[in-house]
């Protein structure tokens, strides 16, 4: 993703243009894995050595609260990083630790019309995430 098109993306959620929030979020697009806060540390580091952990997780919260990025658990309660905001669900290996995007409009519908059909008394469901846990074959 351009960098004009990241700036864009925080001005439309009505952030703050800061170097560090566009050095974070430019990480978590061009490492395009669900990485861990660790990992965009190491990242962002290489151009920007002196940015703090602390900054690192106060602006992967901010991002979150606005919907540009989300927040994903691991099997290892581990928590990655999704910046693909279109619904869709997650494949996790419980082996390798690795997340992988899965794609499938029928689960989704599927899922939806049975929680119209079967409500869950005294709780409004915002949204549905499936991940399925496993291991890829080599």
């Amino acid at each position: 993703m351009k960098l004009s098109e990241i700036r864009n993306k925080l001005i439309d959620k009505g952030l703050k243009v800061t170097p560090q929030r566009i050095a974070i979020l430019e990480a978590i697009y061009k490492l395009n894995n669900h990485p861990t806060a660790e990992n965009i540390v190491d990242y962002i580091r290489k151009n920007h050595p002196n940015i703090a952990t602390a900054t690192v997780y106060k602006v992967l919260n901010a991002l979150i609260n606005n919907e540009l990025i989300r927040n994903v658990k691991t099997g290892k309660d581990s928590m990655r990083y999704d910046a693909i905001m279109e619904n869709h669900h997650h494949l996790y290996c419980s082996e390798s630790d690795t997340i992988k995007d899965y794609y499938n409009d029928e689960i989704i519908e599927l899922l939806s019309d049975y929680f119209k059909k079967h409500k869950i008394q005294d709780f409004e469901i915002e949204d549905i995430k499936l991940q399925i846990i496993g291991k890829f074959k080599k």
